[in-house]
């Protein structure tokens, strides 16, 4: 089984940010990065796309197939 990983929440600590003022700059609920964050959510690639330029960095930066 594929398994999608994700590494927003060292990105978001990296940019100082709390999941709160993620959530907001994306126009998202803090639960939403939360469950993201913890593998139980899968974004859409709108959201996907608002967390990377939000963060500065690439999807492909933020999301990756587990080998």
């Amino acid at each position: 089984m594929t398994e999608l990983l994700n590494a927003l929440r060292d990105r978001r600590e990296a940019a100082g940010l709390t999941q709160a003022e993620l959530a907001g700059r994306i126009g998202v609920s803090r639960k939403t990065v939360n469950t993201v964050e913890n593998g139980v959510f899968v974004p859409s690639t709108i959201v996907a796309l608002k967390l990377a330029k939000a963060l500065s960095c690439t999807v492909e930066d933020l999301f990756f197939i587990a080998d």
